[in-house]
């Protein structure tokens, strides 16, 4: 079993109930930090000092405060590690359960376990540190479904970005002037229109309602 683990959170009754998870397994080299920054320092500190950690155990929400953060979410965080160190074990323990988000830190950055906290998030936890320490991947089953094959979606941050706002009740027009007034591009009406049509097609919605009513069923947005 793990023999020293880092736990991100900024809440610290879900630092706490982490805490007591890894001690049930026998992990007693526990470090807890509240924000991602610190837990890099602490990671580099102890990976300068020899004696690394064996896994990081992290949300991806952290509430911004008086504090410049170099990096302001868990995501970042799981990236730059898994950038400098790909073989580094990570679990990321989250309220968040949009399939495309998990799908992106499962298969783009090599996430090794990505739990959902809730009624049985512990229970899933355990059960998550338990299989990656075997070199297993885990997820909990409500996003299962991010890392199977018939729900691989050719779509970006953009198309994302379309259907929220779309589901948001805004017109293309009205769409078309948020993203010129945000400098995001392609804000274009015609390029929006063909956006939203592949995506209508890639889904066979029926309209813009049927496609909104699709993606938020299957946890895009």
């Amino acid at each position: 079993m793990f023999q020293k683990v880092l736990i991100s959170d900024d809440l610290g009754s879900i630092n706490q109930g982490v805490h007591n998870c890894l001690q049930s397994l026998g992990i007693k080299n526990i470090v807890q930090t509240q924000y991602c920054d610190d837990a890099y320092l602490q990671l580099k500190k102890a990976e300068k000092e020899q004696e690394p950690f064996d896994l990081l155990i992290t949300d991806l929400s952290f509430k911004t405060d008086h504090r410049e953060q170099k990096f302001p979410s868990g995501a970042h965080l799981v990236e730059q590690l898994k950038k400098e160190h790909p073989s580094f074990k990570i679990i990321v323990y989250s309220v968040e359960d949009r399939l495309q988000k998990v799908r992106s830190l499962l298969q783009d950055h090599h996430l090794d376990a990505y739990v959902c906290k809730g009624r049985n998030g512990l229970a899933e936890l355990t059960q998550a540190i338990t299989a990656v320490h075997t070199d297993q991947q885990f997820t909990s089953p409500q996003v299962a479904n991010a890392t199977q094959a018939n729900v691989k979606l050719e779509i970006d941050e953009y198309d994302i970005e379309l259907l929220k706002r779309l589901a948001n009740g805004h017109s293309q027009e009205e769409i078309s002037q948020q993203l010129k007034d945000a400098h995001i591009t392609p804000s274009s009406l015609s390029s929006i229109e063909k956006r939203l049509n592949r995506l209508r097609i890639h889904f066979k919605a029926n309209n813009a309602i049927h496609l909104i009513a699709i993606v938020k069923d299957i946890g895009l947005i």
